[in-house]
């Protein structure tokens, strides 16, 4: 019988899983899940050795039905294997409930040096090429020796793994394929942490990504000296419902730790040791280690992921370029940060998908993609790209990805507001000027909320289109579908009285003004919506390295390029094509100074005014490249 105190741990850990995380881990509750889960599991607590003698807590699921073999789905988390007690079960188990039903080992594990496992926590730990003795560990050897020891030690396995994971326990499943043990046979990283400086959670293109990170990293930061059930506090100390207000009142970069993380938040301290694209960050992305990848692989990714849309396209597009010999699949479809565990997923905010794309991914895909590599069912047949077509809202599939019969096009600024694929030839005008105070930023969304939500991936865009220091481009009506499926670059020419600026550019569907009101959120008025499709910000001193920043010259035009990640989008005949362009998304994204300094380091005198010029004259033509499609 374990004491009140345990008690109180074990429901603390349980706490942890539905604050931080949380479907990064586990689908929804479902009652009748947690019922059929107690009745046809076994649970086993085991703390398992490593290479070098650090024993890592893992929890293993056993089917109760022995009368046959099973293999074992191995999952890797930093946000607490949980609940902790043999009597205390999950309420649901694996990637969906559909995988408990169907029959599986299922094997959970703290990653080294959080919650009760031992051993050091290293965020995104780097991978060791050439390991020299037993002390040379990372996160592929860790699974590996776990990998081993499960295959050796749980009675009535198969002898076949398969890892999965979402979000940082997507960064470990990628792990796991790295000098990949002969028994993993499949793995699918969903929405995988995969470089934090490029494009996932931490920052995009260099620009830091404040909101998500100061929140997430006051817990997930702070210091665990001994192995617990439980996670450090969550920050709470806003004083305000609204985080403009809060992170506006927070001033430069450096009071955060001044006020609040008072030394001790390590990760945090990493951060703002590394405003460049130093050794530090390079060595944690597992991108340049995707070689000789054994077990068959599914990528997974939501276009409306808010935290990591880059790290599925970049894994992918990894393992895909040094030609696997194993199978290599990508499945995008129209969701946010790992909703896609549950739900049926017919919309999101004002916008509907007109099909149930949930419950179509975890039978049709993801449980077929498993159980052929893992219990020798049929193949499924999988394309290599199953992606989702946002605005006709179809399942697309494809021999590649991006589709090579995509042809790449550009959508060119004019003056006048005006967007069109044809280049600009001679504008009475050769550009577009607009003063960005970082005293007055431009709100990343018109909600007055204090946690940054998901809602901003695909929110209506007006709100940002009547400031002054937003430029707005748009197409006339457009008379035809436009498909755009593939890469976005953005392609600035622009100049500006300070040093350093960012840039933020949005790809928005503009409905007509007669759209039908068929939002899923009573009383929506949907004529003349400004759906968000994309947007993606650049700190322009990266614009020629992101190792070796570079000060904007005053006045000076200026190519400033970015990778805007990937999308897939109709734009259906009837509506328009828009773009922003605009220079702060805050609280998204801290505050660029506008002069040249560490950001990290700033202080308020930094932070000017200054006026940016956005061109679009013959030679030096703003423009958003895109990859079109012939609609169907």
């Amino acid at each position: 019988m374990k004491s009140l105190a345990t008690k109180t741990y074990i429901l603390s850990a349980a706490v942890s899983m539905l604050s931080f995380g949380t479907l990064a881990q586990k689908p929804a509750q479902n009652p009748d899940d947690a019922i059929y889960i107690t009745a046809h599991y076994t649970k086993i607590e085991k703390l398992v050795p490593m290479r070098d003698g650090v024993k890592l807590f893992t929890i293993i699921y056993v089917p109760k039905d022995k009368t046959k073999k099973y293999p074992i789905l191995y999952n890797r988390t930093p946000y607490s294997a949980g609940p902790y007690g043999a009597e205390f079960y999950k309420t649901s188990l694996g990637p969906s409930i559909v995988f408990a039903k169907d029959g599986y080992i299922f094997v959970y594990q703290d990653v080294r040096g959080r919650y009760m496992s031992e051993g050091e926590f290293v965020a995104t730990r780097p991978y060791i090429p050439n390991k020299k003795g037993k002390t040379a560990v990372d996160e592929s050897s860790d699974s590996y020796d776990t990998i081993d020891w499960l295959v050796k030690n749980v009675e009535g396995n198969n002898g076949k793994v398969g890892t999965w994971g979402i979000s940082a326990p997507g960064f470990y499943t990628t792990m796991t394929t790295i000098d990949a043990h002969p028994a993993l046979k499949a793995a699918s990283p969903q929405a995988p942490v995969t470089d934090w400086f490029m494009g996932d959670d931490r920052h995009h293109n260099g620009a830091f990504f404040l909101m998500g990170t100061f929140s997430f990293l006051a817990y997930y930061g702070a210091p665990r000296p001994e192995p617990t059930p439980n996670h450090a506090d969550r920050f709470t100390a806003y004083g305000t419902p609204d985080a403009y207000e809060f992170y506006k009142n927070l001033g430069p970069l450096k009071n955060a730790d001044e006020r609040y993380f008072k030394g001790k938040n390590l990760i945090w301290n990493e951060m703002m040791d590394n405003e460049n694209y130093s050794e530090f960050w390079k060595s944690r992305t597992p991108v340049p280690h995707l070689k000789n990848i054994k077990p068959a692989v599914m990528t997974v990714g939501g276009w409306f992921d808010q935290e990591d849309l880059y790290g599925p396209l970049k894994t992918f597009a990894g393992i895909e370029k040094n030609k696997p010999a194993a199978p290599n699949y990508l499945v995008m479809g129209p969701w946010t940060h790992g909703s896609w565990t549950t739900g049926n997923n017919e919309s999101l905010g004002n916008v509907r998908f007109h099909s149930e794309t949930g419950p179509y991914y975890r039978e049709q895909i993801e449980l077929a993609f498993f159980n052929h590599y893992l219990k020798g069912t049929a193949n499924p047949e999988l394309p290599k790209a199953t992606i989702f077509e946002t605005g006709s809202n179809q399942w697309k599939k494809y021999a590649a990805w991006p589709p090579p019969e995509a042809k790449e096009e550009r959508l060119y600024f004019h003056a006048g507001g005006k967007l069109s694929f044809e280049a600009p030839a001679k504008d009475t005008k050769e550009y577009d000027e607009f003063i960005s105070d970082p005293q007055n930023p431009v709100p990343y969304t018109n909600a007055i909320r204090i946690d940054r939500g998901s809602d901003y991936m695909y929110e209506d865009q007006r709100f940002a289109a009547s400031r002054p220091d937003v430029l707005v481009y748009q197409t006339p009506i457009l008379e035809n579908d436009v498909v755009i499926s593939g890469h976005l670059l953005a392609d600035l020419f622009v100049s500006t009285t300070g040093t350093d600026a960012d840039f933020v550019v949005k790809l928005i569907d503009v409905y007509p003004g007669d759209a039908p009101d068929d939002s899923p959120v009573a009383g929506t008025k949907m004529g003349g919506f400004q759906q968000l499709v994309r947007g993606e910000v650049m700190r322009s001193k990266f614009r020629n390295s992101f190792s070796e920043p570079e000060a904007m010259v005053p006045g000076a035009v200026t190519e400033v390029k970015f990778d805007m990640q990937d999308a897939a989008h109709c734009f259906k005949k009837g509506h328009k094509i828009m773009v922003q362009v605009q220079s702060s998304w805050f609280p998204l994204v801290d505050r660029n100074p506008q002069t040249f300094v560490n950001i990290y380091k700033a202080t308020e005198a930094d932070f000017q005014k200054a006026t940016h010029r956005v061109y679009f004259k013959n030679g030096q033509a703003s423009s958003l490249k895109v990859s079109v499609l012939k609609a169907d």
